[in-house]
């Protein structure tokens, strides 16, 4: 497996034999998953997606991402949560943030995660010269986000190309039988994948959900699904040395000691949206019940001159999980200059990575001194392959956690107060007696 844990610098906060109770509780836990004898069992359709998954699937996925390729030059992703972020990380950890800027790059945009009409109306003026298609991500269709925009969108879809063309351009992933969008894909006849019953959105990265916008942005979805499984099989294991279980284990000992947040962070700016789908990832899984780990992240060296000050002397509260990768895109050397002015001739004929390795080690060091424990995760490169291991090991992680700490990781019912609050605030009718409540609250 591409993922190696490294747990040197947590010698100073805690010895094996203060894990070990942690690491039995993980044990069982794996246990639990393996056997589906845990809570939130009806969601485990995760676990062994990167095997089973149908090569029919497959093939149908990487069609429709040739046609929508051939047929546009932007993809438009309408989702929330894990409807996107999942897809969204894969193709920036891949490509990068920069790529879609390249000239004749396809492009790929998201919508629907937000509710700002600023945003979808840059977007539109951005494609109004452009070959548009779009897949629309959501079980229900009836998310207000992703519905709101898609609505837009569709609309002025069918302005452009007309009813017809526009069938031929929108694409659904949504449930298999109910929901509104499933009504609208059959009616309207178009394409359409499905999101798993068995899983849950922010578990859904390696179905079509994320394969669909990869495969369409030029990425190997063969590739990320044998990276996966991989990891699959090399973490069948429930003892003491599987590594997802190991740092499942070690979160909840930290935590357990008041560490209540945990930073993740990385020297790669491709990794940052992969923080943001960490951060729903564990935060929806864990935080429940009064309790949970609240995931931050953060990209270092950039935010070491923001938030450094405060991990090395701020409240003794934070954990730190850094990732790094030993080859990645681009190796500039830092030039020699005779002048010198700038004072960096003693970096001259270094790589940007052995910059950026150095201040990893120096600043792992620091902050362990400083009071702050830290892990470090190493791939060997930011490829497919790398970037499925990773995705099912985190996954499998974030699982074992929720169980170690108790709580059912694959529910989410707080999700549902502040929908329920602005429906009602909205008159969405059902809701009059809500209303009333809040405008008095008000």
């Amino acid at each position: 497996m591409n993922v190696k844990l490294c747990e040197q610098y947590l010698a100073p906060f805690f010895g094996e034999e203060e894990l070990a109770p942690y690491l039995a509780r993980a044990a069982e836990a794996r246990r639990q998953l393996a056997e589906g004898d845990c809570p939130g069992r009806e969601f485990l359709g995760w676990q062994h997606l990167p095997e089973t998954i149908d090569p029919a699937e497959v093939e149908r996925i990487l069609a429709a991402a040739e046609q929508i390729r051939r047929e546009s030059d932007v993809l438009i992703v309408v989702g929330i949560g894990g409807s996107y972020l999942g897809a969204h990380a894969a193709i920036e950890f891949l490509q990068g943030p920069l790529h879609r800027l390249e000239p004749g790059a396809f492009q790929v945009f998201f919508a629907g995660c937000d509710l700002c009409g600023g945003q979808l109306e840059e977007l539109i003026r951005l494609c109004e010269t452009k070959r548009v298609s779009l897949n629309v991500i959501s079980k229900s269709g009836t998310t207000t986000e992703p519905a709101m925009a898609f609505r837009v969108l569709r609309q002025w879809m069918e302005k452009r190309y007309g009813a017809e063309e526009t069938a031929r351009r929108i694409w659904c992933t949504t449930d298999r039988e109910k929901g509104v969008l499933r009504q609208m894909a059959r009616r309207e006849g178009y394409g359409s994948f499905v999101v798993p019953g068995d899983i849950g959105g922010r578990y859904s990265v390696l179905s079509a959900v994320g394969l669909l916008p990869m495969a369409a942005a030029g990425i190997d979805i063969r590739r990320v699904l044998a990276g996966a499984a991989a990891a699959c099989r090399e973490l069948e294991d429930a003892g003491p040395h599987n590594p997802a279980c190991r740092y499942a284990a070690i979160r909840n000992l930290l935590y357990g000691r008041g560490r209540k947040v945990e930073l993740f962070a990385s020297y790669e700016p491709r990794f940052a949206v992969m923080g943001e789908w960490l951060k729903q990832l564990f935060g929806e899984s864990e935080g429940k019940e009064g309790r949970g780990i609240f995931p931050a992240s953060a990209t270092f060296s950039t935010d070491l001159h923001s938030l450094g000050q405060y991990l090395q002397e701020g409240t003794r509260q934070v954990f730190e999980t850094v990732f790094w990768f030993e080859r990645g895109a681009g190796e500039w050397t830092v030039p020699r200059d005779e002048e010198d002015l700038d004072g960096l001739g003693f970096l001259a004929g270094r790589t940007f990575r052995q910059v950026a390795w150095q201040a990893l080690q120096g600043t792992m060091l620091s902050h362990t001194e400083g009071g702050t424990p830290n892990l470090l995760f190493t791939l060997p490169d930011m490829g497919e392959e790398s970037l499925g291991s990773l995705i099912y090991f985190l996954e499998l992680a974030c699982a074992v956690s929720g169980l170690v700490l108790g709580v059912n990781p694959f529910d989410q019912p707080g999700v549902e107060g502040y929908k329920a609050n602005m429906f009602a605030l909205l008159g969405r009718p059902g809701y009059e007696e809500r209303r009333a409540q809040l405008l008095k609250r008000l």
